[in-house]
């Protein structure tokens, strides 16, 4: 007979919960940032096309930094490494704010993308020691609500502040935050690193598909972070960030959805659908006539295939890797997703520069494309 009194285990814990209040906190934090630093440089004097720079290089030192900083944490202890990382950016973000050329920011710009990959691979690499095993995809949607949640107010309030003081109080208020995110650290959940975990190491098979996919729609995803803010500002739009934010309400919405419905024995068939659904929200970008209702409607869309994206490509990557790997894996899939930012970023930042924004989208579109076969492969497996 079936024991019915048998029941899931519990995925909101107390240390489940700290794993996404920190993730939280670091997303809200990071996207008050990530779409007023370009405007900071237009102020000191960058055109268009240089604004998305900064982007350029934050990511180049997040990805590189990834292959290195995912296997120090687990050498050293993730919880060691998120407090050692939020110290870290709570100093970027205050020598930002004194900052009064723009090459200032170009210089600092690859060494805290690189602290920012620390900060996120060991944050998700803690959540794996606070998930059941058997509910890691219910878990990981779960904990996929923290990253939109602060991607929906960031950009309101930095964008609020940014209008009404300027960026200086950006930079001072963001570092004290980073400071309570190093102290929330610190009491994580104790995790027991593996002293001969390797410096570096090609990532292993199971790797190279996630990373593929992730690389594509970064290429397009690397451009909206620092121009959608410009085009709702060009367009004299109420709400110049109503991109980013409605994105994450898609996430939002569309993980709500999942969680309630369930992701199924095998969650990775889901993937192409998603794909194909954040392929469709930037096409919508790109051809849709007007601004503002543009703007909400395709990111919407785009939120809601995007966010899940991640959720099922991490979910693979905890069911399939070595535990004493899991920090170089996840550096491996930060690496692939912040090279492609990065690129993006500078190239359809070029583009759009030269040929308008909705080029810019266009193009963001066709790399997304060139991941569906892969994601078909994946999902078939």
């Amino acid at each position: 007979m079936t024991d019915l009194s048998v029941s899931k285990p519990r995925l909101l814990t107390r240390q489940f919960a700290l794993v996404w209040a920190l993730t939280f906190v670091t997303f809200f934090a990071a996207f008050q940032l990530f779409p007023t630093v370009p405007l900071r440089l237009r102020e000191l004097g960058a055109s268009l096309a240089e604004s998305g720079r900064f982007m350029s290089l934050f990511t180049a030192g997040s990805a590189l930094g990834a292959l290195f900083t995912g296997p120090l944490g687990d050498r050293v202890g993730h919880r060691r490494l998120v407090v050692t990382c939020a110290l870290l950016y709570a100093g970027f973000l205050a020598a930002y704010a004194l900052m009064p050329v723009r090459w200032g920011f170009y210089l600092l710009a690859f060494p805290h993308g690189v602290v920012w990959s620390g900060l996120l691979t060991a944050t998700l690499a803690s959540l794996a020691h606070v998930l059941p095993e058997d509910r890691r995809a219910d878990g990981m949607s779960l904990y996929g609500l923290a990253s939109p949640g602060g991607v929906i107010f960031g950009p309101l309030l930095g964008m609020w502040i940014f209008q009404h003081w300027g960026f200086a109080p950006i930079g001072w208020y963001l570092a004290l935050l980073f400071l309570l995110l190093g102290a929330l650290g610190s009491i994580l959940p104790k995790d027991h690193p593996h002293g001969r975990a390797e410096g570096f190491k090609w990532p292993d098979a199971v790797v190279l598909a996630p990373c593929m996919v992730l690389f594509c729609v970064a290429l397009g995803y690397g451009a909206l972070g620092s121009y959608t803010a410009q085009e709702g500002l060009a367009l004299g739009m109420p709400l110049p960030s109503a991109f980013l934010s409605f994105m994450a309400v898609g996430m939002v919405l569309m993980r709500i959805a999942m969680v309630k419905r369930g992701f199924g024995k095998r969650p990775i068939r889901k993937l192409p659908g998603m794909l194909i659904g954040a392929f469709a929200g930037m096409a919508l970008l790109a051809a849709l006539p007007g601004g503002m209702a543009r703007h909400m409607a395709s990111a919407l869309l785009y939120g809601a295939g995007y966010s899940m994206l991640h959720t099922l490509l991490n979910a693979k990557l905890l069911e399939s890797v070595d535990p004493q790997r899991r920090g170089s894996a996840f550096g491996a899939l930060l690496f692939a997703f912040d090279s492609g930012i990065g690129l993006g970023s500078f190239t359809l930042g070029w583009v759009i520069g030269h040929h308008g924004y909705r080029m810019g989208w266009a193009l963001g579109a066709l790399a997304m494309l060139a991941a569906l076969p892969v994601a078909l492969k994946l999902g078939r497996d």
